[in-house]
């Protein structure tokens, strides 16, 4: 559980209250707009209505206590920018903001944010990846340039052990999870597993080596 500010709730605020709530989080919600602040009030234990363009605003919120403070503020680029370079040079500990363009994310990393979201971008990534081959369930892009992917198995694959296939030195991917229909998981099957037909797999790799699977499921 983590202590964490969202400052500017649209729609990108308005679901990480929600989905940081989920997983027992304290949250402190603040925005200009009472009309905002009343969907999510639910989800957090302190909500402020307040123009954190203005520094006595922001003093008063105690940056410095929260584990994290979240700028969510999309409208309007130079008012993110503001604020995120005020509550770094007020003690916040760990500053994530939103961007919508590459631009605006190296000033904004230039000036006080440790870390830069994009949340549309992200989303438009995903949904293209997983509905640009027929046989991709889900997709997640991690750190440098690795992914996992939930897929179907080859048609070749079928009724071969991961051994045999040597999957991992012939298409540079591990199997680190199976997902049955009934939506049960059994995590890194060893190597003597033997492919079953219509199960799921979780496979993680370098980007460029998973999407040579992907292509071949297509």
């Amino acid at each position: 559980m983590k202590s964490i500010l969202i400052i500017g709730i649209g729609r990108f605020g308005q679901h990480l209250c929600e989905n940081l709530a989920k997983h027992d989080n304290q949250i402190m919600a603040v925005d200009i707009s009472e009309e905002k602040l009343e969907p999510i009030l639910p989800y957090v234990v302190s909500a402020k209505i307040g123009d954190c363009t203005n520094e006595a605003v922001l003093k008063s919120l105690g940056v410095g206590n929260f584990d994290i403070c979240f700028i969510c503020i999309g409208n309007n680029f130079q008012n993110s920018l503001e604020v995120t370079s005020m509550i770094k040079e007020m003690g916040a500990k760990y500053v994530v903001s939103k961007a919508n363009r590459n631009i605006h994310a190296r000033l904004l990393l230039k000036n006080g944010a440790d870390q830069v979201v994009y949340p549309d971008r992200d989303v438009a990534e995903k949904t293209a990846v997983r509905y640009s081959g027929n046989n991709v369930f889900d997709y997640t892009e991690l750190a440098d340039g690795i992914s996992i992917f939930e897929i179907r198995p080859l048609d070749s694959w079928v009724g071969k052990s991961i051994k045999d296939l040597n999957i991992r030195r012939v298409y540079g991917i591990s199997i680190i999870a199976l997902k049955q229909s009934s939506g049960h998981m059994k995590f890194m099957p060893g190597a003597d597993y033997v492919i079953e037909d219509g199960i799921h797999l979780m496979v993680i790799g370098n980007q460029e080596d998973a999407e040579r699977i992907v292509k071949k499921l297509s």
